[in-house]
């Protein structure tokens, strides 16, 4: 206990201590990740609507279109919150969720190919145009929240305010996007 009380002394002492920079840096990464959080509910809230303009051009492409409900849901029901950004098996379960939705949509704009009608339609094309946006949307939220993370981990890993961190603060490095989002099945044009 007195060395605790003695490195807590010392920590406060110390001109570099960080503990007011890792609390801003803590509130940067919060904001960051309602950002990403906000970008993938604009995307799942796009998607039925979608879903019904292609439902009327290719019903008989039932699979694919009950594949990208299913996916927004379940990408809908995994939550993460700003208390497990830095718990590595929520984020992952996470971010594995939001995968399966984008390779739904992949593949359900493979469907879309086939009906040049179904391309031509303004509704459609509106729809594809504000699904386009959110995609970028959601990658500029994610490389916002990634460089959130990074200056963040870096004050809670650096010397001396990993000691404000790990011993006043009690906080850990957070996680962060891996680029592992749809690799694992690339969907197939075929003519």
């Amino acid at each position: 206990m007195l060395k605790k009380l003695i490195l807590v002394v010392l920590c406060l002492t110390l001109t570099s201590c960080g503990y007011n920079s890792i609390q801003g840096l803590d509130e940067d990464v919060k904001a960051a990740w309602s950002e990403v959080e906000n970008q993938y509910t604009r995307r799942a809230d796009l998607i039925p609507n979608l879903v019904t303009v292609v439902k009327g051009y290719a019903s008989h492409e039932k699979d694919t279109l009950e594949g990208v409900i299913k996916a927004r849901a379940e990408a809908t029901q995994t939550k993460l919150s700003v208390g497990d950004l830095s718990n590595a098996e929520a984020f992952s379960k996470f971010q594995q969720a939001q995968g399966g939705l984008t390779q739904a949509l992949s593949k359900l704009m493979v469907v879309v190919e086939r009906y040049p009608d179904l391309k031509a339609n303004t509704n459609f094309r509106d729809l594809q145009s504000q699904l386009e946006g959110t995609e970028n949307r959601i990658a500029v939220a994610r490389r916002r929240y990634i460089g959130a993370v990074a200056e963040y981990n870096k004050k809670v890993r650096f010397f001396p305010t990993n000691l404000t961190a790990k011993y006043l603060l009690g906080v850990q490095v957070r996680e962060t996007f891996k680029a592992d989002e749809g690799k694992s099945e690339v969907p197939k044009v075929e003519f």
